[in-house]
């Protein structure tokens, strides 16, 4: 689709972006423009191109300009944001439910460079021991991360989507390989999932103390 290039007079100078052949009607960047600039005690003086031809503006920083002008933050001129923290204290029935519906989730570690790693995992979540629980083989990459990190555990992140559903656990994780809390993992995965994980001398278990939890579910 062909694009081409627009220009309004804005005080003494031109305001550009690129416009497609969606119409816009009556040339709405120019009649933003326009009333605008009347706020402001600019001059909106005509340009050149027949406005009446304005398409849908593509890609434009008219925010900001705007905002210069009227004297308003740019940060207040973004969207409110909107609030999706749950309480670990007493979160709603529908979200720990959610966490007990069979889904496939995602855990992010950080690589020595910082840089994420996302890896589909299983996980479960103990509300009341704040505690989500992921097992995998020893010799993982995620696993690795994890140690790197020390005794004191590593930044990690749990995340499930279902539709417009999605909630994310984070909190500190720690590698254990004993045998007891790593048979208790197994079955709690079984319980969730429905399947009771298949023999592996090398499994472990990452368990994430659990310190922010957000979502909708």
């Amino acid at each position: 689709m062909s694009r081409r290039e627009v220009r309004v007079a804005l005080g003494d100078g031109l305001v550009a972006g690129r416009v497609d052949r969606v119409p816009a009607p009556v040339g709405q960047l120019g009649v933003h423009v326009r009333v605008l600039l009347l706020g402001v005690g600019l001059s909106a003086t005509s340009p050149s191109a027949d406005l009446t031809n304005v398409h849908k503006v593509e890609s434009i920083p008219l925010k900001a300009v705007f905002g210069s002008l009227l004297g308003i933050p740019s940060g207040s001129m973004s969207r409110p944001a909107v609030e999706y923290a749950v309480d670990l204290d007493a979160p709603h029935a529908s979200y720990l439910a959610f966490w007990r519906e069979r889904h496939l989730c995602t855990l992010t570690t950080l690589r020595p460079d910082g840089s994420p790693h996302v890896v589909p995992v299983s996980v479960t979540f103990d509300p009341a021991a704040r505690l989500a629980r992921v097992i995998t083989n020893g010799a993982s990459a995620k696993v690795a991360h994890v140690v790197a990190a020390g005794p004191a555990g590593a930044r990690v992140a749990v995340c499930q989507v279902d539709g417009r559903r999605w909630a994310t656990l984070e909190g500190r994780a720690v590698v254990h390989t004993d045998r007891e809390r790593v048979a208790e993992a197994e079955r709690r995965h079984a319980e969730r999932y429905e399947r009771t994980p298949s023999p592996n001398p090398s499994r472990v278990v990452i368990e994430i103390e659990v310190d922010r939890a957000l979502g909708r579910a």
